[in-house]
This record gives structure tokens, C-alpha cells and sequence, in this order.
């Protein structure tokens, strides 16, 4: 068969599989399966596959994934998040759009804390929704902040999408951790700005209602006892790899432990919910060590019958430019996010993408910083955004997915310019990495 054909058939199987409702994982392993028989010689690229299989999983690399995934489970099921979105509650004080500004504010800080985008907008929309509907707030303002900041937490360290990215896409990790956080920090910026200047504009949308008057101190006090502890988490995570004291794996450590150290000290650590952050950190280790399996023996597929090659010299003999195709590429990508999870675009694109990446010559950090905001933009978009039905779990029952959509559209639009300043100025991706290096 040629390259093609094989391209075709293991593309097209994998859609077929996937809309006759197997699972991902299980559809990329019968797949590889197939492609492992037919393209790498039968028995022997079977037993290829499984040694692919061991080897994939056994990366010292890979370690963070879980620890990240358990200081996000720690955070929620302790209650310690909770406490810290309630404490910038009372430090915002009358503003245009107050409590989602807070949705904003506190989301992010989460994201500094947490790995799991899901975990954060369901932390803002179970807290904060409902205080916005009593308070007369419309869904397009309320609703949109707390979907548009969830997504905020694939960016931010630390990430176990980004090391899923790094591990998959063979990008050093530890760059890839630090390069998206002065985008995520310009997102949540714009985020801010465009609530404040909407809510000026039109008051009608956050209706302005009177605050609890507090002193200076019973302001700032919750925020010294329950944010500036969890903030020396993300410190002591990213801190210790800009510094080079640690590699992502022993941050990751050193960040599990003192999330652990936080719960025991606001005596919120209890067995039943270690118990419970250990039982979902196991489930979404497995799952993830799966996803790596199948995407690794994809690739060795892809490249044995060399499509990958192949594919990539058509594309670059096409006489496009580099910037067409890098176009070409994030519009595949948000194409597909309209219809399949983040895991299933990365396991599809990234073996086609990456040495097509590498070949024009793009810095693979920023390329995998670009990738990670498309990623974090195909959450909310319709039909199939995961963030889109976990807002509308914890909205009211009478908002429709209709209304979902619209309000969270805005916060699209601006993702999609930091995006567009990202491809213009590749340096903004750049200079936390650079500090690494040196």
C-alpha cells in the first residue's frame, strides 16, 4: 500500500471506531493493532507495539502527571480552594462586574494550584454562579468568565495536559511548563479588562449591590491566611525549575507535599477525601498512561509506512510559506476542537505535526505553547467544548446551552488575539524558558 492509503485507512478507522461509540483509548489501540499487523510485519510489529507499550510508560519524565493531578484533587475535595476564592471575594471591593471579577481573579489563582481545567470550572461555577443569579447578573457575563478562566488551568503550571503535550510531542517539559504562563497571565488580564469596561458600559448586566462594609484588615487578613500560603505552592513549583534547583518531576514532588502541608495546617485533610483525591488521581493516571501507549506506537506506525516523511515534504514542497502552513495547522486544530476531546487532537495531530514543525524550522517550545492556547480554546467551543456541559451542569436549570455559547464567545474572540500576538511576537513564549537555559 502506498503511504496514502495507509494515512487514509488509519485515520479513517480511527473515526469509525470512535463514532461507533468505542472509547479514544480503545479505538487508537485497535487501530494500532490493525497498523501494527499490516505495516510493521505481522506478529513481529505486534510484539513491536507492546514493547512500545512498556518503554512509553517507563519515562521518569512522565512522574509529574499524576503529582500535578493530585495537588489539583487535594486543593478541591479539601475545601482549601473554596476558602481562598472566598477571600478574594471580600478583598474586591465595589467594582463594575465584582463577582465575576472575583470568578477571574480566583480562577486563576486555581489554576496556579490545580492541572485540571474541569476541577476549576466546576470549583467557580458550583461557588460563584449561584450567588451571580441572585444577584441579577446575566448569563453572558457570569457564565462566560468562569468558562473562559477554567481554561486558564491548562496553561498555568502546574498543567498534566502540558506534560501529556511535552511527553507526546518530545518537547522538554520543563520549558513548555514555564513558556505559557505570561500568556495565561495576559489572558486572564484581558479577561479583566474587557468585565470592568462591559460592566461600565452596561450596568444592567452585573447589577451593583451593596457590599458588606470591612475594615482594611478584615480584608486582607483572609487573603494573608488563605491565598499568599497556597501561592507559595506555585512558588515552590515553578520557582524551584526557573531556578534549576529541580527538574518537573522533583517540583512536582516538592509541590505535592506541600499542598499536603497546607491541608494538614488548615486542618482540612481528612482520610476520606485523601482517599478520594487518590482514587481520581489513580483513574486519571491510567487513563492517561493509555493515551501515551496508543499515541507512541501511532507514531512508530506513521513513521515506519512513511506517511509522516512523506506528508511533510508534500506540505513543504507546496510552495506555501511557513506562516500558511503554521496557519493551516492551528485552524486543523481548532477545526477538530469543535468535535473531539484535547487528548484525541493531540494523540491525532501531534505525529503528523511535530516533524512538520521541526522541518520549517519553528522554535518546538513556542509551536507547543501555540498548540497548548488552541487546545485551552477548543474546550469552550460548540458544539462538543467539555467546559461548555460542565457550566451548564452547574448553571440553573433554566439556562440553556444556546446562552452558554454566547457569553463565552467574547472570551473566544480574545483568546484567539493572544494567539495571534503569540505567532507575531514568538518572544513573549520565549523568555521564562530563556531564564532556564541560562
Amino acid at each position: 500500500m502506498e503511504w496514502y492509503q495507509i494515512l487514509a485507512a488509519l485515520l479513517g478507522g480511527l473515526v469509525a471506531f470512535m463514532l461507533l461509540g468505542m472509547p479514544v483509548v480503545f479505538a487508537f489501540f485497535t487501530v494500532n493493532l490493525i497498523g501494527a499487523w499490516f505495516v510493521m510485519g505481522g506478529e513481529i510489529g505486534v510484539l513491536q507495539l507492546i514493547r512500545n507499550a512498556v518503554d512509553s510508560i517507563q519515562s521518569f519524565a512522565l512522574l509529574p502527571i499524576p503529582l500535578f493531578i493530585f495537588m489539583g484533587e487535594i486543593m478541591f475535595h479539601t475545601g482549601v480552594a473554596a476558602r481562598a476564592i472566598d477571600a478574594v471575594d471580600r478583598l474586591i471591593a465595589r467594582v463594575p462586574g465584582r463577582l465575576s471579577l472575583v470568578a477571574i481573579v480566583g480562577g486563576t489563582i486555581f489554576s496556579s494550584l490545580s492541572g485540571s481545567t474541569i476541577a476549576n470550572t466546576a470549583m467557580l461555577g458550583s461557588t460563584l454562579l449561584p450567588e451571580m443569579y441572585k444577584r441579577g447578573y446575566t448569563p453572558s457575563i457570569s457564565i462566560g468568565p468562569i468558562v473562559a478562566t477554567g481554561g486558564i488551568a491548562m496553561l498555568i503550571p502546574p498543567s498534566a495536559l502540558a506534560v501529556l503535550l511535552g511527553s507526546i510531542a518530545l518537547i522538554p517539559i520543563a520549558e513548555l511548563l514555564v513558556a505559557s504562563i505570561i500568556p495565561a497571565i495576559i489572558l486572564a488580564g484581558m479577561f479583566f479588562a474587557y468585565v470592568v469596561v462591559r460592566c461600565t458600559l452596561n450596568p444592567a448586566l452585573a447589577p451593583v449591590y451593596d457590599v458588606e462594609d470591612m475594615t482594611m484588615r478584615e480584608r486582607l487578613m483572609p487573603f494573608f491566611k488563605y491565598v499568599l500560603p497556597l501561592m507559595s505552592i506555585f512558588i515552590v513549583v515553578v520557582g524551584s525549575i526557573i531556578g534549576g534547583i529541580a527538574t518537573p518531576t522533583e517540583s512536582a514532588a516538592l509541590g505535592a507535599v506541600a499542598t499536603l502541608v497546607v491541608a494538614i495546617a488548615y486542618r482540612r485533610l481528612t482520610r476520606s477525601n485523601l482517599m478520594i483525591s487518590i482514587t481520581q488521581t489513580l483513574r486519571f493516571t491510567v487513563m492517561t498512561l493509555f493515551i501515551i501507549c496508543g499515541s507512541i506506537t501511532f507514531s512508530q506506525i506513521l513513521s515506519f509506512s512513511e506517511a509522516t516523511a512523506r506528508l511533510s515534504e508534500l506540505v513543504t514542497q507546496s510552495g506555501a510559506t511557513p506562516m500558511m502552513i503554521l496557519l493551516g495547522m492551528l485552524l486543523i486544530l481548532m477545526f477538530l476542537g469543535c468535535f473531539m476531546d484535547q487528548v484525541s487532537m493531540m494523540m491525532i495531530t501531534v505525529p503528523i505535526f511535530m516533524p512538520m514543525a521541526e522541518l520549517l524550522g519553528f522554535n518546538i517550545i513556542w509551536f507547543g505553547v501555540l498548540m497548548l492556547m488552541i487546545l485551552e480554546i477548543s474546550l469552550a467551543t460548540p458544539p462538543f467544548g467539555l467546559l461548555l456541559f460542565v457550566a451548564k451542569g452547574a448553571a440553573p436549570d433554566d439556562t440553556t446551552i444556546q446562552e452558554i455559547i454566547v457569553s463565552v464567545a467574547p472570551f473566544i474572540a480574545m483568546a484567539l488575539i493572544v494567539v495571534a500576538m503569540l505567532v507575531y511576537w514568538p518572544e513573549i513564549t520565549l523568555v521564562l524558558p530563556n531564564l532556564i537555559s541560562r
